[in-house]
């Protein structure tokens, strides 16, 4: 009995120990069937995430054999980015998680700003320069693959444009922060002092100059906010139209927010005179002119109670 428990878990066993072994070539297998299947933006993605994941790998092997950490520690910075890169079913969760790590690395290129303007320049590992190079070179290709989304304040008509406005935006700003490694021994060379410490500033202060939009927006729809594109006149406009018909004594718990980029929904409260709706036999007309008013301002998604007094 003992006996045949034991080949029992030993051909689980092995059962798991096959399934472990061949999770890569499932993995190899998805990515070969989305390059065959997928639509023209999945398959850039998925070109752009092999292009860093492949860098980082030659980066993290040429960093251990070499003994240098900058390069090690570069390669952990560019596998997690490619990571962040792959939530893209999560879409506007996506794009905030973009945003927040690209806006903590403008503070970590900050400090690394301030650590250059502390130190001295000669002494600090200017290989590294060789190493951005190459990653300048993967991230422009990104920049032009995902081209179609660049801009800074744009209008998001649908949740997958803020997620690939984030990829645009990760790469682009994996650019400048090699372009600014490359450009401080230029500015030393032309007897500029703490050239690496300006150099890395200007980058920090650009990134963040970029992102801060995309993580208003994209935290404006997680936290439900007021929908940016409606102006605040136009509702208290619809507002007092409402409030101007005879049958209405009060609007309260107005409340209007983004579900998703381009989908806006609201509620609210409407009051009314119990003689008066008695008196009006269509109490259908009420709700539907309410509907027509907000549906105007672009909020198709409206939830209407109306209360009697």
């Amino acid at each position: 009995m003992e006996k045949n428990e034991a080949v029992k878990y030993s051909d689980s066993f092995s059962d798991q120990v096959k399934e472990d072994k061949f999770w890569v070539l499932d993995l190899v297998l998805l990515a070969f069937r989305i390059m065959r299947t997928g639509n023209q933006r999945m398959k850039s993605l998925l070109f752009m995430i092999s292009l860093n994941v492949a860098h980082s790998t030659v980066e993290f092997a040429i960093g251990v054999f070499t003994g240098r950490i900058g390069l090690v520690s570069d390669a952990f910075h560019l596998t997690f980015g490619s990571g962040l890169l792959t939530l893209q079913r999560l879409q506007v969760l996506s794009a905030f998680t973009n945003a927040l790590f690209l806006l903590l690395e403008s503070f970590s290129i900050a400090v690394g700003a301030l650590d250059a303007f502390i130190e001295d320049e000669s002494e600090r590992k200017h290989y590294l320069v060789v190493s951005a190079v190459t990653n300048l070179m993967v991230n422009l290709i990104g920049v032009w693959l995902f081209r179609n989304y660049a801009g800074i304040n744009l209008v998001y008509k649908k949740s997958e444009d803020m997620n690939y406005h984030s990829v645009w935006l990760h790469v682009l700003v994996d650019s400048i922060r090699s372009a600014g490694l490359i450009s401080a021994p230029w500015f030393q060379s032309l007897g500029a002092n703490n050239a690496e410490a300006l150099s890395m500033g200007l980058v920090s202060g650009a990134v963040f100059m970029l992102v801060m939009p995309l993580f208003k927006a994209s935290g404006g729809v997680l936290l439900q906010m007021a929908p940016p594109h409606i102006p605040t006149s136009a509702l208290c406009k619809c507002w007092g139209q409402i409030t101007c018909r005879k049958d209405v004594i009060q609007v309260s718990e107005a409340r209007f927010w983004e579900v998703v980029p381009g989908h806006v929904v609201g509620s609210l409260l409407l009051k009314q005179a119990q003689a008066q709706a008695q008196q009006d036999m269509d109490s259908g007309a009420m709700v539907e002119y309410v509907h027509g008013l907000y549906r105007e301002l672009g909020i198709h998604d409206l939830t209407v109670q109306t209360d009697y007094i």
